[in-house]
């Protein structure tokens, strides 16, 4: 078992083991929104987990990180500590998720490319591809909030219009700063390929 894989499972196991410690507290307490928030992180937790244990994939380790860190600030500081009652937490977890999907084009793009076509491939073309990864995550994001409540009476966009637009700005700024740090990366890579005379 390689390194990355070790610490994939090590900090996974860390967040559902304190996870379950929180929902079992809240149960006990009989405050059944903070337990259910909790056994749902336990859920998300074991993602990569099984992922880890059922398959062969090779961990990208930032992606994984600021999957854990969302949850963390999702979960347990937004929903259980009630963080999100603050304006700037949501906006600050979409810039979050906004870094974690431009992580997931990098994850993306590095398994449909060819290894060969990895050596000619312009930083532009990583940087465009995964800010639109990114950002198209975030439009789909606010799809779903938007068609909860129109057809389920939720109140996911308490904000409106204002509440989409913050959140679509804050989902981009977090790929963009991803895009930028994959189109460098990118860069110093071609520099390296290319032969000297």
């Amino acid at each position: 078992m390689n390194h990355n894989r070790k610490l994939v499972i090590g900090l996974c196991l860390l967040y559902v083991l304190f996870m379950g410690s929180v929902a079992i507290f809240y149960f006990m307490r009989d405050e059944s929104f903070k337990a259910v928030v909790a056994a749902s992180g336990v859920g998300c937790g074991a993602i990569p987990l099984l992922l880890a244990f059922f398959t062969k994939l090779k961990f990208n380790m930032p992606l994984i990180v600021s999957y854990l860190i969302f949850l963390v600030g999702s979960q347990y500081l937004g929903s259980i500590l009630g963080w999100y009652g603050n304006g700037w937490w949501d906006t600050f977890m979409h810039l979050i998720s906004g870094a974690i999907l431009g992580f997931a084009g990098v994850a993306l793009y590095e398994r449909l490319i060819h290894r060969e076509a990895d050596k000619h491939i312009s930083p532009w073309f990583v940087f465009i591809f995964v800010i639109a990864f990114a950002v198209l995550g975030g439009v789909v994001w606010e799809i779903y909030e938007f068609s909860s409540d129109e057809f389920f009476n939720q109140t996911l966009q308490g904000g409106g219009n204002r509440d989409t637009m913050i959140d679509l700005i804050a989902d981009s700024g977090g790929g963009l700063l991803v895009a930028m740090w994959s189109a460098i990366r990118t860069k110093i890579k071609l520099k390296k390929t290319v032969p000297a005379y």
